[in-house]
This record gives structure tokens, sequence and C-alpha cells, in this order.
């Protein structure tokens, strides 16, 4: 049994490792938005600045990652926010602006989709209609963000916390 297991694993990683080749697709927030009204997804948005050591990391590790960007291209609008972008940005006849803040600023959507929690990176998850339905703070490796991605494309959240999902992928 314990090999019917292993080869299982292996072959699905072989497919998956030769399908997901694949970058990871990123939009901006204005076309993510466009493109919910044909075909409704979340929006996961990566929130990040130039600066952040770990938003790097998570970029060059995590995202790089072949199962992280077949989810995200199948089943997200993946999006890149960077928090301290002085470009506005214009969703549904809304403006969104950088805010000057002494030393270093932020911008308005950053503040909103992190729910006023500006640390780096943050990963937004956004419906459709721009309702926030989470925001997760800090690095994620590619083990830890693959149970968010399962959480949000199956639609969990609406049955379940995501602690109860989480957990129930331990057992």
């Amino acid at each position: 049994m314990k090999r019917v297991l292993l080869l299982s694993g292996l072959l699905w990683l072989g497919l998956t490792g030769a399908v997901a080749q694949q970058p990871v697709k990123w939009y901006s927030i204005e076309e993510a938005f466009r493109l919910t009204r044909s075909e409704p997804r979340v929006l996961v948005i990566d929130v990040y600045t130039d600066w952040c050591g770990w938003c790097k990391r998570m970029e060059a590790t995590t995202f790089s990652d072949p199962v992280i960007s077949e989810m995200l291209n199948s089943h997200f609008y993946p999006v890149r926010l960077n928090a301290e972008s002085r470009e506005d940005v214009v969703i549904g006849g809304h403006t969104y602006k950088f805010v000057d803040n002494g030393r270093r600023g932020y911008h308005e959507l950053a503040a909103i989709v992190t729910k006023g929690r500006l640390s780096y990176p943050t990963i937004s998850y956004v419906d459709h209609q721009g309702r926030i339905l989470d925001a997760a703070p800090g690095y994620k490796t590619a083990d830890q963000f693959k149970v968010y991605l399962a959480y949000f494309a199956d639609d969990h959240y609406k049955t379940q916390t995501f602690q109860e999902f989480a957990a129930s992928c331990q057992e």
C-alpha cells in the first residue's frame, strides 16, 4: 500500500511539474476586477514593497513553485500591489491614491486590502464583489500557501474558518 501511495505521489509530482512550468500571470488590480465581470474568481493580492526582503524571498521561492503558479493561474486572479506605489488606481469610479506619511507613505488600496495592518508581505483574498475575505500577513512557504489556495479555490471559506480547514488538512 505504501508503494502505491509513493508511486502515485511521484507520478502526481511529475505530472504537475511537467504541466505547470508557467510562471504566475500577474494582473493589475484594475484588470483583475474587469475580468471578474465575465468570470468571477477570488483575487489573490500580494501586497509588497520594494525594500522588503521577505517579499523578495516569497517571490523567488513560493510564487515560483510550479504547483503554486498552476493554482494561481487556474483558479484566481493574482495581483501584485506595491504598497508604496504613487500611481492612482481607479476601480468602479473611485480613485485610490498614495498617502504621504512622513518618510514613507502608503497606498490607500494597500491599507484597505490589508485591513489597515500594513505589514509586508501580506496576501489578501478579495472576492469578485470587492469584499475582503482575509488578509494573511507574513512570509508563507509554498506548502503553507497551498493550504490557503485550496481553502479559497474550493470555496471552503463559505462554510468554515481557515483554522478549521487547516486543522482538517493536518488529519
